[in-house]
């Protein structure tokens, strides 16, 4: 409109696109004054083309200005921040080539963002072409600076050649032995002396990991010593940090234990750091001697052990032997302990076995029931992600402190803190520590119907189809940690042949403290969670006895269960008999043939009183597989698993029995050759077939 001027930026400011200005609403008296007061329009147009022209022209002196003070740019005023966020970080196992290309990459990005968006209007012009070229005339000026400035630095020319070895070293498959050498060779060469210059950049730290990989120990140890001293930096560092790892994993005890004594009086400050928190717990948890770590975890308990350690004598970290020595010192050892475990709580880093430990430690030195131990439940139930807990109970003292907060907490407390294992179950299983958590709730829980809801439902996989579940069981019970939890309710007392002796340690220790925080009877407990359990496993029996009696542990969880299981067991022990008769390798396998004689007698056999303890109701078992084997008796009497045939002769409660001796007369001509084959005047160590015979012999 005529008499109102929209006005206009100016390009530099606007980086070359359009900005809107507010201009205010003309009134009915503008109108009328504009129409009477209207100029020529070809006299409009003219001074508008001037007043383009001069804009024009200031912009292309000030573009040429800005041109001239990029051309004074200087190398040293670019800081090292800007050429590291030039250079850029690369995690992973890039080729070094490709470092610059990706940098141009960036910048030629960083070129097209400023570039004006083309439109349709006519106020898009040449400013915006010019101002996007000079700005890639600028970047690339400042590259070119960028590369001299590397070129300028200490060691760039052995620093670039270090990198295209490891390039081709890197490719281990694609080198040839000869060739790896001569390339080990030439590196070393350049590396020695100069192991410290490389270890703190991105780039070239990992120059020094392929050297350490390939080099031989003499190699390994010299770059261990070149670095002396320089541990507890290289552990703080992004990159270098790996290093030590890579040190521990190739290196030796000198270069262990050159390492280790570096973090001595340092390991509050790193297990706080986000980088050597985790070196410092792996050296912790696997490597260190148990002096090593003993120094480490007594930092833990207050000054005094950082700057005062023992070296008359062998050092404990066991804080009641500290807290028994010097009593008076319980109070500040205690909330030095307690505060810096909520430290890291707090920061959500759970996951280091040093932080377990001395968690364990501050819990064993509470007082049940007191101020002290009721505050660390609050502190375990705090966590509302549960990541806590869940962490706890895949480590060792971890395992063990969630055992004993089980087994002190009150009914509330228990239900809360076995809640955070929900969808975790199966992994806590089949973890060398976590089913020890399992095996606790079991114990000290009075409430089976949770128990069994919260365990069982993911245990013993309820919800899934009868064939995924049939399939994840069979791998549970086949697998030597995995079956604890799903046969510990039906071992009852009889776990050593199931448990370690560590876990029994514990057992131990629970069911010491069970007698006075829990109500319920153990007896019953036990026989409600067999109740629970017993469905399910019965109809995976009678699906897959075919495929369980393949392995030892399958024969083992067939007779267990079918020994305790609550239900009616007929589906399952018919399936058992029918699957011995099919398989061809039956008669051979050993552990086949204690699983068959157990169900024939009926029971366990007490080793103490020398007599079977039978279960009731009563299995029946040897009538049902007599109706498989009784076509091939004599080749069972004169097998391997003879003993079978033997405690059917030998079943009371076998009303088949005569029939089965008549038909072992008629085979005494076999079972004589079998009794025989011991050799002459019984010099010859007897097998189980010739015992097992000359047994029968007798019986007819």
């Amino acid at each position: 409109m005529v008499g109102v001027k929209r006005s206009v930026d100016g390009g530099d400011g606007r980086d070359g696109k359009r900005t809107k200005t507010k201009t205010a609403a003309p009134t009915k008296k503008d109108k009328s004054t504009s129409v009477k007061k209207t100029t020529p329009r070809s006299e409009s147009k003219k001074s508008a083309k001037f007043g383009k022209d001069d804009k024009k022209s200031a912009k292309k002196k000030k573009l040429e200005e800005e041109s001239e003070d990029e051309d004074d740019f200087d190398v040293d005023d670019i800081s090292d921040s800007e050429i590291d966020r030039e250079e850029g970080f690369h995690d992973e196992d890039v080729h070094m080539d490709e470092l610059d290309d990706e940098e141009e990459g960036s910048e030629d990005t960083e070129a097209t963002e400023k570039k004006p968006n083309s439109g349709a209007e006519s106020m898009k012009s040449e400013e915006p072409a010019k101002n996007g070229s000079s700005s890639r005339e600028s970047h690339a000026k400042q590259k070119a600076l960028l590369q001299e400035r590397k070129a300028a630095r200490p060691n760039a020319d052995i620093i670039i050649r270090s990198k295209q070895l490891w390039e081709r070293l890197r490719r281990k498959s694609h080198v040839p032995l000869e060739e790896r050498k001569k390339l080990i060779a030439e590196l070393f060469e350049i590396i020695t002396g100069r192991v410290r210059d490389f270890v703190f950049k991105h780039d070239s730290v990992r120059v020094i990991q392929t050297a350490l990989k390939y080099a031989n120990s003499e190699q390994r140890k010299q770059i261990a010593q070149e670095l002396k001293g320089h541990f507890n930096d290289l552990a703080q560092s992004r990159y270098a940090k790996f290093l030590i790892g890579k040190m521990i994993v190739h290196g030796d005890n000198e270069t262990r234990d050159m390492i280790i004594p570096e973090f001595y009086g340092k390991v509050k400050r790193l297990i706080r750091h986000p980088e050597a928190s985790w070196i410092l717990d792996d050296i912790y948890r696997m490597v260190a001697t148990p002096e090593q770590k003993a120094l480490i975890l007594r930092e833990w308990y207050g000054p005094e052990f950082v700057i005062f350690r023992e070296t008359d004598k062998k050092p404990s970290a066991d804080l009641s032997e500290i807290l028994k020595e010097h009593p008076e010192k319980r109070s500040p050892i205690m909330h030095y302990l307690h505060e810096l475990i909520n430290q890291l709580i707090q920061k959500k880093n759970t996951g280091f076995t040093l932080l377990h430990d001395a968690m364990l430690q501050y819990f064993l030195n509470t007082k049940p029931g007191s101020t002290e131990a009721n505050e660390f439940i609050e502190l375990l139930k705090g966590d509302e992600e549960g990541d806590l807990v869940k962490n706890l109970a895949f480590t060792k003292p971890g395992s063990r402190l969630m055992c004993l907060s089980l087994a002190y907490s009150n009914a509330k407390d228990r239900k809360l803190l076995t809640r955070f294992y929900k969808d975790t179950i199966k992994m806590m299983a089949g973890d060398l520590h976590g089913h020890m958590v399992l095996l606790a709730a079991y114990e000290v829980i009075d409430d089976t119907k949770l128990t069994s809801k919260l365990i069982f439902t993911e245990l013993l996989n309820q919800n899934a189809s009868e064939e995924t579940r049939n399939e994840e069981l069979l791998f549970q019970v086949t697998d030597l940690t995995a079956r604890i939890p799903v046969l510990f309710p039906f071992a009852g007392d009889r776990v050593k042949w199931l448990l370690p002796e560590a876990d029994q340690e514990i057992l131990k220790e629970i069911r010491e403290v069970r007698k006075e925080t829990s109500k319920k009877d153990p007896t019953v407990r036990r026989q409600e969670l067999v109740k629970a359990a017993s469905s399910n496993l019965l109809g995976f029996i009678a699906a897959r006895a075919d495929s369980l009696l393949e392995t030892s542990f399958g024969c083992q969880f067939i007779a267990e269960v079918l020994f305790d299981a609550d239900g009616d067991k007929s589906a399952a022990l018919s399936a058992v008999a029918t699957a011995a008769k099919s398989r061809s390798d039956t008669q051979d396998s050993p552990f086949v043939g204690r699983l068959l004689k157990s169900l024939v007698q009926g029971g366990r056999f007490n080793s103490a009183e020398k007599a079977v303890e039978k279960v009731q109701p009563p299995l029946n078992f040897h009538a049902l597989l007599y109706e498989q084997i009784k076509d091939e008796i004599m080749s069972w009497a004169t097998g391997s698993n003879t003993f079978v045939v033997v405690a059917l002769a030998e079943s009371d409660e076998f009303e088949k029995k005569g029939e089965l001796l008549k038909t072992l007369k008629k085979g005494k001509k076999a079972l004589e050759k079998a009794a025989a084959a011991t050799g002459k005047d019984d010099k010859k160590k007897a097998g189980p077939a010739g015992s097992g015979a000359k047994l029968l012999l007798e019986k007819i």
